[in-house]
C-alpha cells in the first residue's frame, strides 16, 4: 500500500462522475470540507491482496504514530489510484479502505472517508511544517510495538574493555577523551554556548568562510582551503583503490517516484532537500548510496567478483540540517563525502571486509594525526549472535570503546562503528563509519549469482574511512586549538599549504631567494617567498601566523655559503642545512602523502587579501 500524509489547513472535495466501481453514497457524501485534517491518500496494491487485514493493522499504526506528532483534529482517508501503477482490485481497496476507517473509530478518532470509484474535484492546502508532506510505503511486514506510555525502550551502554562489558557509571575513565564522548553519547554534556574555536580559525587562515547569499550551511572556499580539501580527496582515493574500490561518478539528484530510492530517504527523515514541479518530486542525495545502489542493481555479479569495492567522492551532499545546529566545519547543509560501498556475499564475508574497513579508518587517524575514539553499536540479536567477532574487532581500537546494544534495528545496518574525534567544547566531530546494511541489497535489486546458479541478495558495507572532508579539517583546526599551550599549532606538513617559505632579509638577497625556492618547487615541494619591504622579525611572524612549518632566512652568509638557515615550527629549533637536507625534512614529513602545487603566487607582494 502507498500512502501520502498531508497536514491540511483544509481539505475540500466534490463528487462528479461515477465509474463503473463506484460505492453508492448517500447525498450527504457526495462533498466534504474538513479542517486541520491529516489527510490520507491511499492507493491499495497488488500485493496487498494476500493480507489485507495485517495492512490494515500496519497502515493504521502509521497513521496513528503521524497524527500523535501533529496534533490534527481529525482523518480524513482519500481514495488515490495514482500513487500506485500496481493496484488492487476494486473490491479489494474497497474492503480495506473501509476497515481502516472501521479501526481508526474503533480507536476513538473523528474520520471521514471520501468516495471510492468516483471522479473528484478536490482542494488541499498543506501546513507546510517539516512533517506536514510525509510518504509511506506499508507492507505485511510486521511493525514492532511501541513502548506503553511511560514505558520506554532504550539502547544499552557499555564501555567494552579487554572482552568486558562495563557500565559507564562503574569504569573508571583513564582517557579523558573517551569520558568526554560518553557523557555526550549519554546526553550528559550541557552546551556552553560558545562557537567551536575552528569556525575562527577557518577564516584566519583564509581556508572558508560562511557564503552569505546562498542557504545557511554553505561555505565559500579559498585557494588554500581548496587546496587542502583536494589533498584529503586525493588521500581517501589512493587510500581505497590501493583497497581495490573502483571509483564511480553518480547524479546528485533522484526522483523520488523511484520505489527503493523513496524507501531509503524516508529512512533518513526530514533532513533532506527536496524540490519539484507538477510531475516529479526530487530529492538532493545526502550520500552516495542511491547512484552506487542504482550502478550495482545495473550490473551482473557472481558470487567470484565478491566482495566488489564502488567509490564516490560526493561533492556535494545534501542535509536540511536545522538552521540553529549548522556551524563552521562541523555541520553543514551541504558537505563533500568519500563514500565506498562494499557487496559481500553473506553475512560471514562481510564480517571479514569490516575487520579490513576497521583498519583503514584507524590509518586515517594516523596519517592526519587525529586521535578516533570509537562507538561499536549493534542490534541485540546480532551482538548476542556475534559477540566474539565484535570483542575481537574492538580490540583493534587499542583502548576501551563505547558500545550502544539496540533493543532491535531502526535502520537499514545491524552493526556500525562510528569513530570521532572530541573538539575543544568536548563534544565529538564524526570521523569515519563503517555499517553492516542488510536491507538495501533487496531493496534496490542488487543481485549476484550463486555457485549453484541461484541468484542471491548480498550484504553491502557502507564506509567513509575519513567521514566527511569538512568534517576532517574542523577535526585538525580543533585539534590545534586543543594542543595551542604545549605545542605551535599546525596541519601535517602534507596538508600545509606552504610547506617552506624563503624569506630574504633585503632585496639584495631576492634573487638568491628565488633561485631556491624555484629548486624547491621542482622538487614537489609548495614553497613561497615573502619579497615584501618588511623586517625580517615581522616576516617570521607573519609566517607563524600562517603555521609554515619550515622558514628559510637568506641573507648573506647564506648566499656566500649556498647553506639556508631554517625555522622548524614543529620542533621549534634552527637548523644550518643544505638545500638537500632540507628536501630530506619535508620528504620525511610527507612519505606517502599525495601532492598538489601551490594554487597562488610564489611572490606574496602578487597575492590577493581575500
Amino acid at each position: 500500500m502507498r500512502v501520502l500524509l498531508i497536514h491540511s489547513d483544509y481539505l475540500k472535495y466534490q463528487t462528479k462522475n461515477k465509474t463503473r466501481i463506484a460505492e453508492e453514497l448517500r447525498e450527504d457524501q457526495k462533498e466534504g470540507y474538513f479542517t486541520d485534517s491529516l489527510v490520507v491518500f491511499t492507493a491499495v496494491e497488488a500485493e496487498d491482496e494476500e493480507k489485507p487485514q495485517e495492512i490494515v493493522q500496519n497502515v493504521v499504526k502509521e497513521i496513528e504514530d503521524v497524527f500523535s506528532k501533529i496534533k490534527a483534529e481529525n482523518i480524513v482517508i482519500y481514495p488515490y489510484a495514482h500513487l500506485s501503477s500496481s493496484l488492487s482490485s476494486p473490491d479489494t481497496a474497497k474492503s480495506v479502505l473501509m476497515e481502516m476507517e472501521k479501526e481508526l473509530k474503533n480507536k476513538g478518532y473523528e474520520v471521514a472517508r471520501a468516495p471510492f470509484g468516483w471522479y473528484k474535484s478536490f482542494e488541499v492546502s498543506c501546513k507546510g511544517h517539516p512533517l506536514s508532506e510525509l510518504s509511506r510505503t506499508v507492507t505485511t511486514q510486521k511493525i514492532p510495538q511501541k513502548p506503553e506510555e511511560g514505558e520506554k525502550e532504550e539502547s544499552q551502554w557499555y564501555i567494552l574493555d579487554e572482552g568486558k562489558l562495563i557500565s559507564p557509571e562503574d569504569f573508571k575513565f583513564e582517557n579523558e577523551e573517551l569520558r568526554k564522548l560518553t557523557m555526550y553519547e549519554l546526553g550528559k554534556t550541557e552546551s556552553s554556548g560558545k562557537e567551536p574555536p575552528h569556525v575562527k580559525l577557518m577564516r584566519e587562515k583564509d581556508l572558508a568562510d560562511y557564503e552569505p547569499s546562498a542557504d545557511v550551511g554553505h561555505l565559500r572556499w579559498y585557494p588554500k582551503g581548496r587546496l587542502i580539501r583536494d589533498l584529503l580527496s586525493d588521500y581517501v582515493y589512493l587510500l581505497v583503490t590501493e583497497e581495490g574500490a573502483m571509483p564511480v561518478e553518480t547524479p546528485i539528484m533522484y526522483d523520488l517516484a523511484d520505489d527503493a530510492i523513496r524507501v531509503h530517504a524516508e529512512k533518513f527523515g526530514e533532513r533532506q532537500y527536496r524540490m519539484g514541479n507538477n510531475k516529479k518530486e526530487l530529492m538532493l542525495r545526502y550520500a552516495c548510496c542511491f547512484g552506487a545502489f542504482r550502478v550495482l542493481s545495473d550490473s551482473f555479479l557472481t558470487w567470484k567478483n565478491l566482495p566488489a569495492r564502488i567509490y564516490e567522492l560526493s561533492t556535494y551532499s545534501f542535509r536540511m540540517e536545522k538552521k540553529g545546529e549548522v556551524v563552521g566545519l562541523k555541520r553543514l547543509r551541504g558537505f563533500t563525502m568519500p563514500d565506498l560501498h562494499t557487496v559481500c556475499r553473506d553475512l560471514e564475508q562481510s564480517l571479514e571486509e569490516f575487520d579490513r574497513q576497521i583498519d583503514m579508518c584507524l590509518q586515517t587517524g594516523v596519517d592526519l594525526q587525529v586521535n578516533y575514539e570509537v562507538i561499536f553499536r549493534a542490534t541485540a540479536d546480532f551482538y548476542d549472535k556475534y559477540q566474539e567477532w565484535m570483542h575481537q574487532a574492538a580490540r583493534k581500537i587499542g583502548k576501551p570503546v563505547l558500545m550502544e546494544i539496540l533493543p532491535e534495528r531502526k535502520h537499514y545496518w545491524i552493526s556500525k562503528m562510528d569513530f570521532a574525534a572530541i573538539d575543544y567544547l568536548g563534544r565529538p566531530i564524526e570521523n569515519p563509519t563503517v555499517q553492516i546494511d542488510v536491507e538495501s541489497g533487496e531493496r534496490f535489486g542488487i543481485t549476484y549469482l550463486e555457485e549453484n546458479e541461484e541468484e542471491g541478495y548480498p550484504i553491502i558495507i557502507h564506509c567513509s574511512p575519513t567521514g566527511s572532508i569538512e568534517r576532517v579539517i574542523c577535526s585538525l583546526l580543533e585539534k590545534t586549538a586543543i594542543e595551542m599551550n604545549e605545542k605551535a599549532p599546525m596541519l601535517p606538513v602534507w596538508l600545509s599549504p606552504t610547506q617552506i617559505r624563503v624569506l630574504p632579509v633585503t632585496e639584495n638577497h631576492l634573487d638568491f631567494a628565488l633561485e631556491v625556492a624555484r629548486k624547491l618547487k621542482d622538487q614537489n615541494i609548495r614553497v613561497d617567498v615573502d619579497d615584501r619591504g618588511e623586517r625580517v622579525g615581522k616576516k617570521i611572524r607573519n609566517a607563524a601566523q600562517e603555521w609554515v612549518p619550515y622558514v628559510a632566512v637568506i641573507g648573506d652568509n647564506e648566499v656566500e655559503s649556498g647553506n639556508l638557515t631554517i625555522n622548524i615550527r614543529k620542533t621549534k629549533e634552527k637548523k644550518t642545512t643544505d638545500l638537500e637536507g632540507l628536501v630530506a625534512m619535508v620528504r620525511e614529513e610527507t612519505k606517502n602523502m599525495p601532492f598538489r602545487a601551490l594554487p597562488l603566487p610564489l611572490l606574496l607582494s602578487q597575492r590577493i587579501a581575500f
